[in-house]
C-alpha cells in the first residue's frame, strides 16, 4: 500500500507548488498593486448589465458568441494533453492526425479572427 502511495506523491508535490506559487501572486498583488477601485471597476462586467434588472430586456448576442466561442476553443485544445501523453504509443499515423487537427483549428480561429467575431465595438 505503501508503494502506491508513493507513486501519488509527485502530484502532491506539484499541487502544493501550484498553492504556495498562486498564493504568491496574490499575495504580491495585494501588496504590491494600488487598490484604488472606483465605480467603474467595481460594475458588473461579465454580461454587460445590472445583474438585478429587468429581464424581458433585449440582450447583445455577442456575449453569447464570445462564449460559445471560448467553450468551442477550450474544449478543442483540451484534446492536446491526452495526445501529449500518449504520443510515444500513438506513433507518427497520431501525430500526424494531431497536426490536421491543429491545422483545422487554426483555420477556423482564423476565419472567426477575419469575420471580426474576436472584434467588441
Amino acid at each position: 500500500m505503501e508503494a502506491l502511495l508513493l507513486e501519488y506523491l509527485p502530484i502532491l508535490i506539484f499541487l502544493g507548488i501550484a498553492v504556495g506559487v498562486a498564493a504568491a501572486a496574490i499575495g504580491a498583488s495585494l501588496l504590491l498593486a494600488r487598490q484604488n477601485p472606483d465605480s467603474e471597476k467595481l460594475s458588473p462586467y461579465e454580461c454587460g448589465f445590472e445583474a438585478f434588472d429587468d429581464a424581458r430586456r433585449k440582450f447583445d448576442v455577442r456575449f453569447y458568441l464570445v462564449a460559445i466561442l471560448f467553450i468551442i476553443f477550450d474544449l478543442e485544445v483540451a484534446f492536446l494533453f491526452p495526445w501529449a501523453i500518449s504520443l510515444g504509443e500513438i506513433g507518427a499515423f497520431g501525430f500526424w492526425s494531431m497536426i490536421g487537427f491543429l491545422g483545422i483549428l487554426t483555420v477556423g480561429f482564423i476565419y472567426e479572427w477575419k469575420k471580426g467575431a474576436l472584434e467588441w465595438e
